[in-house]
C-alpha cells in the first residue's frame, strides 16, 4: 500500500522541531544519537502519519508556487480488511449490504481531533498536537464510488482555519466494496490550497477511513458480533482489529458499538531514509466508539470512535527512550 506522506521533508522537518541540525560525525556515519533524535521529534510516531507540529507552528499564506502534485488527484489505496463472524445474531437475520444508487445524495459534518504528548527521558513533556479541523461534506453516489466535496471547513487554531479556507470545493472520491469497506481514496485539492490545509484534509480523511465499518458476508441480526482485521499503514506498521456489535436496527438504519484494538508487526521501528531503528518497548492503543449508519446512504449518519494509548520507543544505540500518550477521535454528525 502506497500511501500519501504528511510528513514535512527532512529539511523543514528539521527546522520544524528540532532546530538547527549538527554536522555529521567524521567518518561518514550516517546516524548519531542527536540525529535519531532530531528525526525522532520531527515525526509523529502514529499509525494516521500526522506529521511535526510543537502547537506553536506557523502556517502561512501560498506564494503561488505549486508543490508536486498540487491541484492533481492523488489516489490513497487503502488496505484490505478481512471480517469474521463471532456470533450471528438474533433471527431475523439478513446481510448488510448498502444499497446505493447513482444519485444518492447525503450532508454530513466530519470532525477529527489528534492529541499528542511526547517525553524524551526525564525532559519536559511537550504537547505537539495538530488543531482539529471540522470538515462539511456533501456525497453523491455514483456508478463508481462516492464522490465527496469540502464545505467551509474550520478549526478552533486561526491560522489553520484561514490556511483552510481556500479549500472549500475540494473533491474526494471514495471506492467503496460490496460490504462496505473503503477500498481507495481519490484526493482533488482546489487549486488555491496551500500544502498545510492539504495536509490537514489527508490526515483527517485517513483517520476516518480506519475507524469506518467493514459489514460481514454472512446473514446477521441484532446483537450479532464480528471482527474487522485491518492492516494500517504508517510511520510504525499496525494490525488494526475492530470488534464490531450490531446492537440495534430499525429497517436500514444501524446502530453498531465499535471496540478497536491496535498492536504493532514489529518490535523495532525501521526509521527513514536508513536513518536507524528504534525498539518499540510498549505500544497499547485501545478505543471505542458507537456509529449510527443508514444502509441508504454512503456515509455514517453520526458517531464517535475514539483511539488512545501510550507508546515507548528506545534507541539501542544511547540511553534516550522516548515516551508518547495519543488520543484521536473521529466524529461524524449533521
Amino acid at each position: 500500500m502506497t500511501v500519501l506522506s504528511s510528513s514535512p521533508s527532512s529539511a523543514n522537518a528539521t527546522a520544524c522541531c528540532s532546530g538547527t541540525p549538527r554536522p555529521p560525525r567524521r567518518g561518514g556515519a550516517r546516524t548519531t544519537r542527536s540525529g535519531v533524535l532530531m528525526l525522532v521529534l520531527a515525526m509523529t510516531l502514529t499509525a494516521f502519519g500526522v506529521g511535526c507540529s510543537d502547537g506553536s507552528e506557523t502556517i502561512t499564506e501560498s506564494d503561488g508556487t505549486e508543490p508536486v502534485g498540487f491541484n492533481k488527484e492523488v489516489t490513497m489505496p487503502i488496505e484490505a480488511v478481512t471480517t469474521t463472524v463471532i456470533s450471528p445474531g438474533a433471527e431475523p437475520r439478513s446481510p448488510l449490504r448498502r444499497t446505493l444508487e447513482p444519485g444518492i445524495s447525503q450532508q454530513v459534518t466530519l470532525t477529527t481531533d489528534h492529541h499528542i504528548e511526547q517525553q524524551i527521558n526525564q525532559q519536559p513533556l511537550r504537547d505537539i498536537s495538530p488543531p482539529s479541523i471540522t470538515i462539511p461534506l456533501t456525497a453523491l453516489s455514483g456508478a463508481d464510488g462516492v464522490e465527496l466535496t469540502v464545505g467551509n471547513v474550520t478549526s478552533p487554531d486561526p491560522a489553520m482555519a484561514k490556511a483552510l479556507a481556500p479549500a472549500d470545493g475540494s473533491r474526494v472520491g471514495i471506492d467503496v466494496s460490496d460490504v462496505g469497506a473503503i477500498t481507495a481514496l481519490k484526493l482533488s485539492p482546489k487549486p488555491s490550497t496551500s500544502d498545510a490545509a492539504r495536509a490537514a484534509l489527508e490526515q483527517s480523511f485517513y483517520q476516518a477511513v480506519y475507524q469506518s465499518i467493514a459489514f460481514p458476508a454472512e446473514a446477521v441480526g441484532v446483537g450479532a458480533v464480528w471482527t474487522v482485521r485491518q492492516p494500517v499503514s504508517g510511520s510504525v506498521p499496525l494490525e488494526q482489529v475492530t470488534t464490531c456489535t450490531l446492537t440495534a436496527r430499525d429497517g436500514n438504519d444501524l446502530t453498531i458499538e465499535l471496540n478497536v484494538v491496535q498492536t504493532p508487526k514489529s518490535t523495532v521501528w525501521h526509521l527513514p531514509n536508513e536513518a536507524g531503528q528504534l525498539e518499540i518497548v510498549d505500544y497499547l492503543m485501545h478505543g471505542t466508539g458507537t456509529i449510527a449508519v443508514d444502509l441508504d446512504l454512503p456515509l455514517p449518519v453520526s458517531g464517535t470512535v475514539e483511539v488512545g494509548g501510550n507508546q515507548t520507543y528506545r534507541d539501542p544505540r544511547s540511553a534516550v527512550t522516548l515516551r508518547q500518550s495519543l488520543r484521536t477521535e473521529v466524529q461524524w454528525g449533521a
